[in-house]
Parts: structure tokens; C-alpha cells; sequence
């Protein structure tokens, strides 16, 4: 393994590590962290595409259910993980499991229309992944997935302030190693929270930019992400990916 990459994998273990301390009460009723259950898998996606500094770093803000939640990787919807990255591990559970949402891995049949998006899009213009990741890598800030009672999904920047705060002060760490270890020019958060975590930790070390969400709970991103997320790009004169 490569100094670059064994930096993100201790980052990435040390994260898991001192998220998994934290305590979270309700609504927030399940907590997973697939950089445990899903380790294999995450460090795979690191090793496998990391090789040296790189000069833009998507950041996101945390897993979706059917996503990284399933595969350990960013955005990591099944299909473009196992077909496009060529990734393929066997994936574990967490501790405490709601019904309505078991992890099942690569066996995972739904989609994350956030993960397709962003990575169908991304494959379109790359359609080795390897080329892409040759010059961009992709992270979560928060690592883990929330969820009420229900299994409804609840999002990190929900929590209250006094849950939010050692939460950020454990990512604000890892994301601050990330960064200096692959040195970016260009840090793109996901999203306005995404960016506006991104723009405390990495201040005037990198330019932070802002790219849209692909979430389908996003009118505008429904009408065409891959179309809004290349004017945001050409609009913050970003050189396309997508």
C-alpha cells in the first residue's frame, strides 16, 4: 500500500474509531458505520485508487441507506461500484439493525438515485474509472447513517448542537488529514452543508466550491442533475468532470 492511501485508510480508521464512542438520542434510534461493518470494502475503493496527491476532492455529507450504507463507498450505489470501480467485497452488519433496513451488501437490489446520478454521470465522461480517479477522489464528511424509530433517514446536520458538535469535531479531523494528504487544489462539497464543513476545515489551503446534490428530494436536481451540476461547475470555472 502506498503512503498516500495507508494515510487515508488510518484517517478512516481512526474516524470509525471516535464517532463510534459518540451517543445519540432520539429521534435518532439506529446508528450504522460502514467504515466498520463495510471496512473490507472502503479501504478496497482507497487502495485501489489512490496512488498520490489529487488535484480535486468531492466531498459529501453522509451515507445514504442504499449506498455507502451497503457498499462502504462514497455515493456507493451497487452498480457503479461493483461494475464501473470494479469493487467487490463481502460487507458485515452493524450491531443494532432496523428490519426495514438490513444491510445487504453487493446483494443490495435498490438503487441510491444520489449515488447513480453522480457516478452515472461521472462514467460518462470517464468510462474507465481509473482515468477519473487519477486526478479526483471522493469522501463523506460524516460517516455515519442516522435513523428514527421508523426507519426514516435523518441527515447530521439535523442533530442538536450539543450531538452535532463532538460529531464535527471527529470529521473536521479526518477530513483535515484528507487534505493534507492529497493535497487538492479544489475541494467541492456535495451540497451547501457539505461545503460549508468543507470551507471551515480546509480555509485558504484550497478553494472550496459547491456542487449540487443529486438527491431526489431536490426538484432541480430531478429535472436533470448531470445538466445542473455542469453549469454549477462552469458557473464557479471548475473544470468539468461530468
Amino acid at each position: 500500500m502506498n503512503a498516500t492511501a495507508r494515510a487515508l485508510v488510518d484517517a478512516a480508521r481512526e474516524l470509525a474509531t471516535d464517532v463510534d464512542r459518540l451517543h445519540f438520542a432520539p429521534p435518532v434510534a439506529y446508528v450504522y458505520d460502514p467504515l466498520v461493518y463495510a471496512r473490507a470494502a472502503h479501504e478496497q475503493f482507497i487502495t485501489r485508487f489512490v496512488h498520490g496527491p489529487r488535484a480535486t476532492l468531492l466531498v459529501g455529507m453522509n451515507p445514504g441507506p442504499f449506498g455507502m450504507a451497503q457498499t462502504g463507498v462514497p455515493f456507493g450505489e451497487v452498480s457503479s461500484v461493483r461494475g464501473w470501480m470494479g469493487i467487490d467485497a463481502k460487507v458485515g452488519r452493524p450491531p443494532r439493525e432496523h428490519p426495514k433496513r438490513p444491510i445487504q451488501g453487493f446483494a443490495c437490489s435498490k438503487s441510491e438515485v444520489s449515488g447513480a446520478r453522480l457516478w452515472g454521470a461521472i462514467a460518462m465522461r470517464f468510462p474507465d474509472a481509473r482515468d477519473f480517479f487519477a486526478t479526483h477522489f471522493v469522501a463523506n464528511y460524516c460517516p455515519l447513517v442516522f435513523m428514527d424509530e421508523g426507519g426514516k433517514n435523518l441527515t447530521p446536520d439535523k442533530l442538536p448542537k450539543a450531538e452535532r458538535a463532538p460529531l464535527e469535531a471527529a470529521c473536521d479531523a479526518h477530513l483535515d488529514r484528507v487534505v493534507r494528504a492529497l493535497a487538492p487544489a479544489v475541494v467541492l462539497g456535495v451540497g451547501a452543508w457539505a461545503a460549508k464543513c468543507c470551507a471551515r476545515v480546509v480555509g485558504a489551503r484550497a478553494r472550496v466550491a459547491t456542487l449540487p446534490h443529486p438527491s431526489p428530494a431536490s426538484p432541480a436536481a430531478n429535472a436533470g442533475w448531470a445538466a445542473l451540476a455542469r453549469r454549477a461547475l462552469k458557473e464557479q470555472e471548475i473544470v468539468p468532470f461530468l
